[in-house]
């Protein structure tokens, strides 16, 4: 096999409010705690089961960060993607552990905000998701009226990934082309 893959991708709910904290160069890291359940009929008794797992996510993108410390809240719905690293670390009582995260990187990584609960303190747009573009994404604010806003990502459109307002988002949920698209075809 020539390559390997890393890849995560998680569906769940938030269990606690974003932790945002500084590291010493000034960048913003938010740790977030993801729950994703199972759920099925136990054969012998016909009861409903479930188990929920829970997921440590760490993001090192300064403007996903900033978004999760803006809308994030306990119990929203997201979808998050990155990859999953095992660090090595050592308690206060000097013994090693570990600790396996998944990982949004500052050029990897994305977070799509999937529920259109409320519209919260500073959300444009008057409820829906909202999004914030990534690093090299074209992404921006606007009220997606429930649609999915994707949150950073490697994509490879280019862009400036400034905070710009937009529409509200394509079904894909990237931002549509403005203006006609017939205007620039020069035959």
């Amino acid at each position: 096999m020539a390559g390997s893959v890393n890849k995560v991708i998680l569906v769940g709910n938030l269990g606690r409010d974003p932790e945002i904290r500084t590291s010493q160069s000034g960048q913003k890291i938010a740790s977030l705690s993801v729950a994703t359940s199972d759920t099925w009929n136990d054969r012998t008794s016909g009861e409903r089961r479930e188990r929920t797992e829970w997921h440590r996510v760490v993001v090192f993108n300064d403007r996903i960060a900033d978004v999760a410390e803006r809308f994030l809240r306990k119990g929203r719905k997201v979808y998050v993607e990155g990859t999953l690293q095992t660090r090595k670390w050592t308690d206060q009582s000097g013994q090693e552990k570990y600790t396996t995260e998944i990982v949004l990187d500052r050029f990897r990584g994305e977070l799509v905000l999937l529920d259109g609960r409320g519209s919260g303190e500073g959300e444009e747009g008057g409820g829906g998701s909202s999004g914030y573009g990534g690093a090299e994404s074209d992404g921006g604010f606007g009220g997606g009226g429930g649609t999915p806003r994707r949150i950073g990502g490697a994509s490879g459109a280019g862009g400036a990934g400034g905070a710009r307002k937009s529409a509200p988002a394509s079904p894909g949920g990237w931002d549509a082309p403005s203006g006609d698209l017939d205007d620039e075809i020069p035959f």
